[in-house]
């Protein structure tokens, strides 16, 4: 198949499954409460209220395979990854609360791609907090069809560098599985619940802290196979890592992996929403043309409603500007259930 026949893929979709929220809130309405309160804590009152009144807006969108697929033929869009709306309403569960919404999230996005299995690709979700349920509960999203899972820049008491999260790395590349890095919330607390910085820094940050823990434990080098695409082009780290190349060098408690930093984001994969031509082109020179993909953060305000136009608006190179819409995505992911 020429690069002109593969299909245009955008790899940072998401789907709202609200069934998630009620179970959680049926089961422990406390610590739901409580979520929510925190939630409320670290946006501040004015951003919640906005990001509600846009939830309320997207919710077709959010919800709709038919709008959805309007939506992607408008902007010339084949085929979505779809992975859950980030939410840390139960990162706090207990093992059975957490096991029981992994495995609802991971059986409603499957009946979401089944309805249009040749455009539509699923992610689902695991429990961080509970790290030895992890590679179990990434069997069963397998199990379903899908092609991974979604997964946060940590979780309460758990960083991606945790030793205990070591069976679900195994398993993860020896399946072949994708792993979608993309922070479910904020981390930084009151510090940023004012002007939207919630998102607009924590969540850059939160990707570099999180892929920073992945380089500097040694968990690629104990797993070269491992395949883990990053949302937000990576957050803050891709075109900060000379500061990490240093600190490798100049610092035992920090020379701690086999390779300079920098050397891993060739390892890794990262989606194009960096909301700017001349980020997206300082990515694609840190991690390679072969490392980054289409990706558009349908349908929130903070993504971009045309993803294709915002690709071609970096005046890439012919030949990059198509790996980042398809060929990238045919190395990286199987292809969807309708295609095959």
């Amino acid at each position: 198949m020429s690069a002109a026949d593969r299909p245009v893929v955008d790899v940072h979709a998401h789907v709202l499954l609200p069934a998630l929220q009620a179970l959680v809130a049926e089961r422990d309405p406390e610590g739901f409460a409580a979520a929510q309160a925190l939630d409320l804590r670290r946006q501040g009152a004015e951003s919640t209220a906005v990001a509600g009144a846009m939830i309320r807006e997207r919710f077709p969108r959010l919800t709709q395979v038919s709008r959805r697929l309007a939506d992607m033929n408008a902007t010339g869009v084949d085929v979505q990854v779809v992975s859950p709306s980030p939410s840390h309403y139960y990162a706090w569960a207990d093992r059975a609360l957490a096991t029981d919404v992994a495995h609802a999230a991971n059986r409603a996005v499957a009946e979401l791609v089944a309805q249009a299995p040749d455009r539509l690709v699923g992610l689902g979700l695991v429990a961080l907090q509970h790290p030895d349920l992890c590679a179990e509960l990434l069997d069963d999203a397998l199990a379903q069809g899908l092609a991974g899972v979604e997964i946060s820049s940590f979780a309460p008491g758990v960083e991606l560098s945790d030793e205990r999260l070591e069976p679900f790395w195994a398993r993860a590349a020896e399946t072949g599985a994708l792993v979608f890095l993309h922070p479910f919330g904020c981390s930084l607390d009151e510090r940023l619940d004012r002007f939207f910085l919630s998102n607009t820094v924590s969540q850059p940050a939160e990707n570099a802290v999180a892929l920073s823990h992945l380089i500097f434990s040694g968990v690629l080098d104990r797993h070269p196979d491992l395949r883990v695409l990053a949302a937000h082009g990576g957050g803050y780290l891709p075109t900060a890592i000379g500061r990490s190349d240093h600190a490798w060098h100049a610092r035992p408690d920090a020379h701690t992996c086999a390779e300079p930093p920098s050397s891993y984001l060739r390892r890794l994969w990262f989606d194009s929403l960096t909301h700017s031509p001349v980020q997206l082109r300082a990515l694609i020179d840190a991690a390679g043309a072969d490392r980054v993909l289409l990706g558009s953060d349908y349908p929130f305000d903070m993504g971009t409603e045309d993803p294709v136009a915002a690709v071609q608006e970096a005046d890439l190179e012919d030949a990059v500007s198509e790996a980042v819409l398809r060929g990238n995505a045919a190395a990286l992911l199987p292809a969807p259930a309708g295609a095959r």
